[in-house]
């Protein structure tokens, strides 16, 4: 199932007169279509998202940003109407009111489906600590989803919704994200009004927002992002923008050697480190990093008085109803009877002491890069450790919400056995804006370098094999191909592949002089001169594709080729002179077949 569109893609497709109808109608038939009885714990009608659609006002995406969007909101959010259950199906209500920030989201146009499953009270990293039927992982059901926020994150990867909302304590925005190739952002604490939301850790939580790019996520952002006089937790946060160009002279830090940790996983560790020269050509080279007072930090979260904030935070059912819950959840909060009040506050002084040590980072670097997780876990492996498995999955995450630091989960370079990996980055609180502009380069290039068969990682979510209303389809044939050397520049554009196909055997392809990058020219002849020629066709928003024409040197050029399938999208082609002394290679079928006999050679 392909991700949703965009925002800037159906915010086209609306103001090129689509109804808002047809796209809430999608998601509803892409639930069915996934099958999977465990994304959702209520929905809302689809007769009533239908009335929502219907009665928007005149399309306007800039007092609506967020107009005729599908949305879904993690299970200890409250809608009003819909029951608040946490997957603790004993404990369940039905607010009366709606959580501000979900408010803020419908107000901007965002049409909400429903709400959807987690670790019971939001409680874990696995996504399987609930009473009801387990989110399967979207990309191998055989792995977690990951937790707490499991079913907003698979319910953005199968492409039900455009966004989601989960919350995040320990990583429950992060590795939900990384183990279904999706993005992830972790707001600064209290730039997000938390009312309307069960705590786990009061001091600790903040929604979170999933989605198929870094600018969706960030555009969801916005809409909630305010002070709330009526939430103790919230902050007066300056957080500006997405720079519009990267700082020069941006410092990036990493774990040093002796702070990588992969279980002993050699695709984890081979993806990061192939995520990591993406972003170092983004940056420039990162500074190794001690992470030792951030693991002593994250101790403290699970193996320190800080669960007894969990404990807190349902302490009428652990006092008088614990068998209502989960048992692995009732086992992992039942730790907090270990510690005291004086313990807590020995708490408290350790967190401040190795705050000073962690914080000292930022006089060095102004981003940290990290693993968003080891090494992805199966389910079996969590039935026969429930706690271990979950405990490695934090390893990266469990130290930001105590740091007081901000943290954008975006999908990185694959595994070699082709499951997602994903990298995480991080910055001191208010830096939000930072991440979000870095974050997207980076995932556009990784997204650049992957086949055109495996669009596990795309730029932007994409559509079906045709573009999509106000995009303009460009077939590539050369240097631009996915995994070649200018690929890169169709993913900065914003291009999403839509399929591959050949031309019609009216074209001949010359191998041009010149380079690196080695270039072909496509030149088309008379039909039965020349031959099928195999072509990726992307599609690109109407001010990209002009942006990215004007740069094309001579002797290419854009003209309308004819493909076998039977469309005519807008392509590369070369002037007849320009094949002058160009060796003809039309034999080969296409430019990677062409290369692929050089390097043989």
């Amino acid at each position: 199932m392909p991700p949703f569109p965009t925002i800037p893609l159906l915010h086209a497709a609306y103001a090129d007169g689509r109804d808002p109808r047809t796209v809430v109608a999608e998601a509803y038939r892409r639930l069915a279509a996934v099958d999977d009885p465990g994304i959702f714990l209520a929905l809302v009608p689809e007769a009533e998202a239908l009335a929502q659609a219907a009665a928007l006002p005149p399309f306007d995406p800039v007092s609506r940003p967020l107009w005729g969007v599908p949305f879904a909101v993690k299970d200890n959010i409250d809608v009003a109407g819909l029951p608040t259950t946490a997957a603790c199906p004993d404990f369940a209500y039905t607010p009366t009111e709606t959580a501000p920030a979900v408010a803020r989201l419908q107000a901007a146009g965002a049409i909400l489906i429903g709400k959807t499953n987690l670790d019971q009270f939001a409680t874990g990293l696995v996504g399987l600590r609930t009473p009801d039927p387990v989110p399967r992982n979207a990309i191998d059901p055989a792995y977690v989803p990951g937790g707490s926020s499991s079913g907003s994150a698979v319910a953005v990867a199968h492409g039900i919704v455009a966004f989601a909302l989960g919350t995040d304590t320990a990583g429950s925005g992060r590795v939900p994200a990384a183990l279904n190739n999706v993005v992830g952002l972790k707001p600064s604490l209290g730039s997000i009004s938390s009312r309307g939301m069960l705590p786990a850790c009061r001091t600790l939580d903040t929604l979170s927002v999933f989605a198929g790019t870094v600018a969706d996520a960030d555009a969801a952002f916005r809409v909630m992002l305010g002070f709330d006089s009526a939430d103790p937790w919230s902050r007066a946060l300056p957080v500006p923008p997405a720079p519009a160009g990267l700082p020069p002279g941006l410092r990036l830090g990493l774990p040093d050697a002796a702070s990588l940790r992969f279980g002993g996983d050699g695709h984890s560790e081979a993806a990061f480190a192939a995520t990591i020269a993406d972003l170092e050509t983004l940056v420039g080279a990162a500074l190794p990093v001690d992470f030792a007072p951030m693991f002593a930090v994250a101790a403290l979260l699970y193996d320190g008085p800080w669960v007894a904030e969990r404990y807190a935070a349902i302490r009428p059912i652990m006092e008088t109803r614990p068998e209502i819950l989960h048992p692995t959840t009732r086992a992992v909060i039942a730790a907090a009877g270990r510690y005291n009040a004086a313990d807590a506050f020995a708490g408290l002084y350790s967190l401040a002491e190795l705050r000073r040590h962690a914080d000292a980072v930022w006089d060095r670097v102004d981003v940290l890069a990290v693993p968003t997780y080891p090494r992805p876990q199966t389910c079996a492996a969590v039935a026969a450790d429930p706690i271990g498995p979950n405990s490695e999955l934090g390893t990266y995450t469990n130290f930001v919400n105590l740091l007081d630091w901000c943290a954008l989960a975006v999908p990185g370079r694959p595994r070699a056995d082709g499951f997602p990996s994903g990298i995480t980055l991080l910055a001191p609180r208010g830096s939000d804006g930072l991440l979000a502009g870095l974050g997207a380069r980076l995932h556009a290039a990784a997204a650049g370098r992957i086949g055109a068969g495996e669009t596990t990682v795309p730029a932007v979510a994409p559509g079906p094999a045709r573009g999509w209303p106000g995009e303009i389809e460009l077939a590539v044939v050369g240097a631009h191909l996915s995994g070649l050397p200018l690929n890169r520049e169709l993913a900065a554009h914003g291009a999403r592949y839509l399929r591959t196909v050949a031309t019609r055997p009216e074209y001949r392809l010359y191998a041009l002089p010149g380079g690196p990058p080695h270039r072909p020219g496509l030149l088309r002849v008379a039909e039965g001169d020349g031959g099928a020629i195999e072509t990726e066709v992307w599609a690109l928003p109407p001010a990209a594709f002009g942006a990215f024409v004007a740069a094309i040197p001579e002797p290419l050029g854009i003209g309308t080729l004819r493909l076998a399938d039977g469309t005519a999208p807008k392509g590369f082609l070369v002037e007849t002179a320009g094949v002058a002394g160009a060796a003809d290679i039309t034999q080969f079928g296409g430019w990677r077949r062409y290369l692929a006999s050089r390097a043989a050679a």
